[in-house]
């Protein structure tokens, strides 16, 4: 009696497990790329109320991020300025801009600006700028250098990744008191033993476990 399938049918099995590793696989991939912060959230740059430009604020005039974003040094939160500091300067300058009617309108009726936030950690995540900043971890390591930004976007992806990776070797990321909100710094040829200074003299020891960030 002949057979009904050929030899070759014995390889249908494998073939078959082949393709489902490969569908498991590419799926796998697919969302682990497409759906982490690296892709979802890097180059987020959405347009505010006012058309604000870092690069003339930060970097031509060289305003400290400290000027705008004051509680940034003693609170977990940076806050976002209100109106009065910026009618500080433009009481005075760019009376006739047509840009900063936004911020004229604001100081008059007393409505405070519904800027967009642009770093939005989710909720179940506690992040302490205080902490990191009294560390010595500069602006720049989580914001990218901003001072080139017309319009402010998400240079990092702020994944827990990322700040465990930092949390196991932040040598590379400290800095000199002076020296966190400066933009475009180059750690120096002795930055490890620097670091190694700064931490020794603040106790510094980054947490690694879970209730670090999950509070």
């Amino acid at each position: 009696m002949a057979q009904i399938f050929s030899k070759k049918a014995n390889l249908w099995p494998l073939y078959l497990l082949v393709i489902v590793v490969a569908l498991l696989v590419g799926t796998t991939g697919f969302f682990w790329y497409f759906g982490s912060p690296k892709y979802t959230d890097v180059g987020y740059r959405p347009t505010q109320p006012v058309d604000y430009s870092h690069k003339l604020h930060a970097g031509d005039l060289g305003i400290d991020c400290r000027y705008c974003h004051t509680s940034v040094e003693v609170s977990a939160k940076a806050l976002v300025p209100p109106t009065e500091t910026c009618m500080n300067c433009h009481s005075l300058v760019g009376l006739d801009n047509p840009k900063l009617e936004p911020v004229r309108a604001s100081w008059e009726s007393g409505k405070s600006i519904e800027w967009t936030r642009v770093h939005d950690l989710p909720d179940y995540v506690f992040f302490n700028h205080s902490a990191h900043l009294t560390a010595g971890v500069g602006c720049e390591s989580c914001h990218g250098n901003v001072a080139k930004e017309v319009k402010v976007m998400q240079e990092k992806d702020l994944s827990m990744g990322a700040c465990l990776t930092c949390h196991r070797a932040p040598e590379m990321h400290l800095r000199r008191s002076d020296q966190v909100t400066l933009m475009g710094w180059t750690p120096p040829e002795d930055q490890f033993e620097i670091a190694a200074k700064i931490i020794a003299d603040k106790k510094i020891n980054p947490p690694t476990d879970c209730s670090g960030c999950h509070r």
